[in-house]
């Protein structure tokens, strides 16, 4: 599982940093970020551990703007 976060539409509500621990604040920027993921053309991806797969998934569901999207090992959008 992978999971994708659009930085520019974040709008900083930091609903996703209560869900899942890889999603930290930066409150200088007023945005989350994904720890350990590496940039690809302004979205941040990493694969999501298996014990984590859950956490993933409701920090897709919270994020108000769909910042966040998560893809299952086949490539299939999963949420939202």
């Amino acid at each position: 599982m992978r999971i994708e976060y659009d930085y520019d539409t974040c709008i900083g509500m930091f609903q996703c940093v209560e869900e899942w621990d890889a999603f930290q604040r930066d409150e200088d920027a007023g945005k989350a970020v994904l720890a350990g993921s590496e940039e690809d053309g302004g979205v941040f991806v990493r694969e999501v551990p298996e014990d984590a797969e859950l956490d993933a998934k409701f920090a897709a569901r919270t994020c108000p703007v769909d910042a966040i999207t998560v893809y299952d090992d086949d490539g299939e959008q999963l949420v939202p």
